[in-house]
């Protein structure tokens, strides 16, 4: 079992805990223990054939390392059927509805009954939910549009839990003889935000026995189908994958054919069809005679076109592009030289300063922003001005023993409702780095949201506007703003959008960096990392703004430590 479906269960387990109305100190002792689970980088059942302890990991104590060690073994634990039984099981799905938590869910259940999301739907498409004590109207309609933002990425996964499965497979993959050759298609080779299915090459002369090998893997549920072409399984996490078998003349092809997207085939069939050829999986051809096929490279440049990254092939002017070969050269991980966004725990962080630094270092970068929550987010023990200059003192004595890292007092501070700041001006002044960000009061009007980010955007104390559309993906709704008056607004006074590589908010989204570089924006990276771990998800942030066909030089973290302090000085 893959770490993110072991914190699933830990998840699942405190939210069955606060429909109980159980001890708050135990359902955020879950809560935390899922989130280390979640961005650990370690395999759990490595460190268990290790003979490692869990309580080594923050947040993991003894009793909730018998419960991961319970679900490694069994694939559930004792406790978490002793909850599941107590609660109809579509509540766990009612409470990650935006706007219900499980105190509204539980008075939903009572006095309506409803104990699924589709009876939720039935109730508040009847008007039933509005007639409730301590809802209304708005509360009704906010429900249908939470529900409408849940059903939407029901049937995927987050890109970063697909990418767990992939090194599971990985693994498998590679101690099979009969696969010469594999390759990941689809979405997940796009790099998109969520996953729905994974597709497999595969590159093997004995089909059948390569097939039987592929279903020994132990994360497979189930076989849908098997046959001479594909092998289709189903995972013991829900997800599906189809294995296709593919011959060495047609793989470039067929590589090409099944990474998509659709609407980028089609724009690349079109100039086949011009010179009255054929493209498909097999490969392109005149007549009967294949012309290319063996790589993709080979049938892009039969074609004409440079060879384009996966991670532009969604229609969006790549294959004009590629035909006038002008396509970018894309930002890559390599090129990222620090972090912009990180916690410790000052804040809701499971990390000292110095333990945050030292994985940086060991990274390789030139510089980490520390910048634990202001006192607003009061549940994550947000800072004042006080505790946050003091904060400060720490972070700059832990980088005066750090040669070559530039350990950065930051903050991120909350917009309030008003626009001012939650934090006095004379404190954040004195900050290295200072993103801004909305937590709370998100349902203001288009109007006053965006008032709201202009006057934030115009304080003159804020480098950053923190994942801006405060969304939660397929969980929470995106923020209603202008956006083009706070993309102009950034633009003209130099504050940086940030791509927050959070796995379940890659906040800028891909469509909208390219909608604010169009008009000259620049962009920062932040991990927004609350452990040492989660650095490591700077990756899947490459990932957005390489569909954003976003270059080194639009991004603050590809520059040099010097430049970077000369940088903060001008402005």
């Amino acid at each position: 079992m893959e770490n993110s479906r072991v914190a699933d269960l830990l998840d699942e387990i405190a939210d069955l805990l606060e429909l109980k109305g159980a001890n708050e100190f135990r359902i955020r002792s879950y809560q935390a223990a899922s989130r280390t689970v979640r961005s650990t980088s370690r395999r759990l059942q490595d460190m268990i054939e290790q003979g490692e302890s869990f309580e080594t990991l923050p947040n993991v104590g003894v009793s909730t390392a018998g419960k991961i060690r319970e679900i490694l073994d069994t694939g559930t634990c004792k406790r978490l059927e002793e909850l599941r039984a107590e609660w109809p099981q579509g509540l766990i799905q009612v409470m990650g509805v935006e706007g219900i938590g499980p105190r509204k869910a539980m008075k939903l259940y009572q006095e309506l009954g409803v104990q699924s999301l589709e009876e939720l739907q039935q109730a508040a498409a009847a008007g039933r939910i509005q007639e409730v004590e301590g809802f209304g109207e708005k509360s009704q309609r906010q429900i249908l549009r939470g529900i409408q933002t849940l059903s939407g990425t029901s049937d995927r996964i987050l890109y970063s839990e697909a990418v767990q499965q992939v090194e599971s497979l990985r693994r498998h993959l590679a101690e099979l003889d009969t696969v010469k050759q594999w390759e990941i298609a689809g979405s997940y080779r796009r790099g998109r935000e969520t996953v729905g299915d994974l597709d497999v090459l595969v590159l093997a002369e004995d089909r059948m026995r390569a097939a039987t090998q592929l279903s020994s893997h132990k994360e497979i549920a189930a076989v849908i189908s098997q046959g001479s072409e594909k092998l289709s399984v189903r995972l013991q996490s829900g997800l599906q994958v189809d294995f296709r078998f593919c011959d060495a003349a047609n793989w470039g092809a067929a590589v090409f054919y099944f990474t998509g997207s659709k609407d980028h085939n089609i724009a690349v069939r079109r100039i086949a069809q011009e010179h009255d050829w054929k493209l498909n999986e097999y490969g392109l051809f005149s007549g009967e005679d294949r012309m290319a096929g063996k790589t993709e490279q080979e049938v892009y440049a039969a074609l004409g076109l440079q060879w384009i990254p996966p991670e532009l092939r969604e229609d969006r002017g790549e294959v004009e592009a590629a035909r006038q070969g002008t396509l970018p050269v894309l930002v890559d991980l390599d090129d990222i030289r620090g972090d912009f966004q990180s916690h410790t725990v000052a804040s809701d962080g499971s990390h000292t300063v110095q333990q945050m630094a030292d994985a940086a270092r060991k990274r390789g970068y030139s510089y980490l922003a520390i910048t634990d929550h202001s006192k607003r987010v009061a549940m994550a023990q947000g800072l004042d001005d006080d505790r946050c200059l003091r904060h400060a003192d720490e972070i700059r004595s832990v980088d005066a023993q750090m040669e070559d890292l530039w350990v950065m007092a930051g903050i991120e501070v909350d917009i309030l409702q008003s626009g001012t700041l939650d934090l006095k001006h004379k404190t954040l002044e004195q900050l290295d780095w200072v993103v801004g960000s909305i937590h709370y009061d998100r349902r203001l009007s288009e109007d006053k949201m965006t008032d709201r980010l202009l006057a934030a955007i115009e304080s003159g104390v804020i480098h950053c506007l923190a994942h801006p559309l405060g969304r939660i993906i397929g969980r929470r709704e995106p923020l209603l703003f202008d956006t083009a008056r706070v993309f102009e607004s950034c633009v003209n006074n130099g504050v940086f959008l940030e791509i927050n590589a959070q796995p379940d908010r890659l906040d800028l989204p891909d469509t909208y960096c390219q909608d604010a570089r169009s008009m000259g924006a620049m962009f920062t990276l932040g991990s927004d990392a609350h452990s040492v771990g989660g650095l490591g998800w700077m990756g899947v942030g490459i990932n957005v703004a390489r569909r954003a066909w976003l270059q080194k030089e639009h991004i603050l973290n590809t520059v040099s430590v010097s430049t970077l302090r000369q940088q903060l000085e001008r402005s």
